[in-house]
């Protein structure tokens, strides 16, 4: 009879199994379908597979249940088989192992990755129906891989320690920096996954067996529980639309042997691996004898942050952010789109004169309406550097992953550029290039917690960054809703998430700029109400009815109506003049938009929100 897991491991070194999604591509079988399903429609084909590594020398199976969980298989219609599926993934893996083999059930992250894509209470529900299927069919013990962060970790573990005391094997998926996604060491996330009831703490996926062996390093002198890793074979190349793995089954079987040496006591493979991987680790193990595993713990070295030098182009003592202008007095941001050609000359102009007016900002949309501009990054420091206008760059979710939104941020940095305002973006169907892709990794709420992430020292990975970034973060708000509670009740939310003010769409309407006062007067942070002018009859109607987020009056529309030119510009100039008498007696943020490049609207507007507030300021002064 062979012995219970925790035994075997603590005697010996365990030989996992390798990759079953990267070997199942391999065999044919295409991206895009749920490789979970095959345990009903083709059982034969993942029993063969299971076959495959126990042949190899695989000691310990997974179930192949990575992704059967509601969420994951909702995207294939198949969330309401999530108990057949785990059972049949059990049982297929069980019939392969046969008496001597050890399975363990497969449950595999939820949010991938993606922080606070699912709720907690999701999460819970999901996890608990997986793990009560995979409970129940039989299985001994709980694999649970792939997780980035610690809060998933926590929630899946205290779901298996409630139903069940068999063995938990808590796998994270890390860089060689050890660092979960919430900003853990993983010294940190070992001693709180020990302290939740886990009995293996280990790596998997992510990295080869060099970036895991790092990670593994990180934690010798803490670690009192066996260690297990599951690497990937090297980093995935994509060739002529294939993924292929470059790390042979030799160097598997040469890096076992490390692993071994560092306490690891179930080694097996992930992406990329397949049986060949297997058997070489399992010959370079055979007869191995591990050392005794420590018992105490010590004291973890605690990495320091650096704080963040100030730029060399601030003034001693740092100039005041924009929420410390507008706290204190009346302070205006124009908006001046960038052009769409290469001729930046009358955008400099424009700048230069909305300077002298005295605006407090120059801020600038990115790809509005998801038309190719040029770069805001690139504008924003020649304004910043040439015009010495502040810039106020805007963050669109839809054009960049998760990898060029932090690079893009870091690039920011570099230049001294800190005011960012976080937006969804529209989508590229619509705009001047429709077969883009919309890339949307992250919701406007997530990219504000990210971007203050950075502000701690913490990159969007978790590993820590050499000193801190002190970006001012705003907030999109539109207030042209048939419901205003329930728009202000999202705006909480951004605030929430770590907003430091907000910046609103055009508002037509005096009335509703009383209302919006009324409805946000509870939160603490500054709103800078929008208004753009309008310039002719025509861009009154097209705004009104075809751009998203903007509602235009009756009256408006009638004041607008057939005016085209100079005459169009005059009246649109009047009627903001007018919600701004109504704005500046309200707030103290004001946002105007320039349309058209007509920048001397918005000089003019800059001028009268003077005016009205009492400020006299020379060209220079401000």
């Amino acid at each position: 009879m062979k012995p219970d897991l925790r035994k075997a491991m603590a005697d010996q070194v365990l030989i996992g199994d390798g990759a079953m999604g990267t070997f199942l591509y391999q065999k044919g079988f295409p991206v895009g379908i749920s490789y979970e399903e095959l345990n009903l429609t083709a059982p034969e084909v993942i029993r063969d597979v299971h076959k495959q590594y126990m042949k190899a020398g695989s000691d310990v199976l997974e179930s192949n249940t990575f992704s059967a969980n509601y969420d994951k298989l909702s995207k294939y219609g198949l969330e309401g088989k999530v108990e057949e599926i785990n059972r049949a993934g059990v049982r297929i893996a069980r019939e392969a192992a046969g008496p001597q083999g050890y399975v363990v059930g497969a449950v595999g992250s939820i949010r991938g990755g993606k922080r606070n894509n699912i709720s907690s209470e999701e999460l819970k529900r999901h996890f608990e129906q997986q793990i009560h299927a995979q409970l129940t069919e039989g299985v001994d013990g709980l694999l649970l891989e792939t997780f980035y962060d610690v809060e998933e970790m926590l929630i899946a573990l205290s779901l298996v320690r409630k139903n069940s005391e068999l063995p938990v094997i808590a796998q994270f998926a890390v860089e060689d920096i050890a660092r979960t996604l919430d900003g853990y060491t993983m010294a940190d996330a070992f001693r709180i996954v020990k302290q939740a009831g886990a009995d293996v703490f280990g790596f998997n996926c992510r990295t080869g067996p060099n970036g895991l062996a790092r990670a593994l390093e990180t934690l010798q002198h803490v670690r009192s529980l066996p260690a297990s890793v599951y690497p990937n074979a090297g980093i995935a190349d994509y060739v002529d639309g294939e993924y292929r793995y470059g790390a042979s089954p030799e160097y598997f079987g040469q890096m076992a042997l490390r692993f071994a040496d560092m306490g690891a006591r179930l080694i097996g493979g992930c992406c990329g691996t397949t049986p060949e991987h297997i058997a070489q680790i399992s010959a370079a193990l055979q007869g191995y004898q591990p050392m005794p595993l420590p018992v105490l713990e010590e004291a973890e070295e605690r990495i320091v942050i650096q704080e963040k030098q100030e730029p060399a182009s601030k003034q001693p003592g740092g100039e005041p952010t924009l929420v410390d202008l507008v706290r204190e007095r009346h302070t205006v941001i124009v908006e001046l789109d960038p052009p769409r050609d290469l001729d930046i000359s009358k955008f400099m102009k424009g700048a230069e004169a909305l300077k002298r007016a005295g605006a407090d900002a120059l801020t600038l949309a990115d790809n509005s309406l998801a038309v190719t501009r040029m770069s805001n990054m690139a504008l924003g420091h020649l304004v910043q550097s040439q015009v010495g206008l502040r810039p106020l760059i805007h963050i669109a979710c839809r054009d960049r992953n998760l990898i060029g939104t932090q690079s893009h941020m870091m690039g920011f940095d570099a230049l001294g550029i800190d005011h960012v305002l976080a937006v969804t973006g529209d989508p590229a169907k619509f705009g001047d290039l429709p077969g883009a892709s919309s890339v949307y990794d992250l919701t406007s709420f997530e990219i504000i917690r990210m971007i203050k992430q950075l502000n701690e020292g913490v990159a969007f990975s978790g590993k820590p960054l050499k000193q801190k970034a002190g970006f001012v973060v705003g907030a999109a708000f539109n207030p042209n809703v048939k419901h205003l509670d329930k728009a202000v009740q999202r705006l909480e939310k951004k605030i929430a998430s770590g907003a430091d003010y907000i910046m609103t769409q055009p508002v037509y309407d005096a009335e509703l700029i009383v209302r919006m006062k009324e409805a946000t007067k509870h939160l603490d942070i500054p709103i800078f109400v929008g208004v753009m002018p309008l310039a002719s009859g025509r861009n009154a109607e097209y705004l009104h009815n075809e751009v998203p987020g903007i509602q235009l009056s009756e009256q408006v529309r009638s004041r607008m109506a057939g005016l085209e030119g100079e005459e169009g510009r005059a009246m649109g100039v009047q009627i903001a003049m007018e919600l701004l008498t109504t704005a500046v007696e309200h707030f103290n943020g004001i946002y105007l938009m320039t349309p058209f490049m007509f920048y001397d609207m918005t000089v003019q507007l800059t001028q009268y929100v003077w005016e009205l507030s009492g400020r006299s300021l020379s060209p220079l002064s401000h």
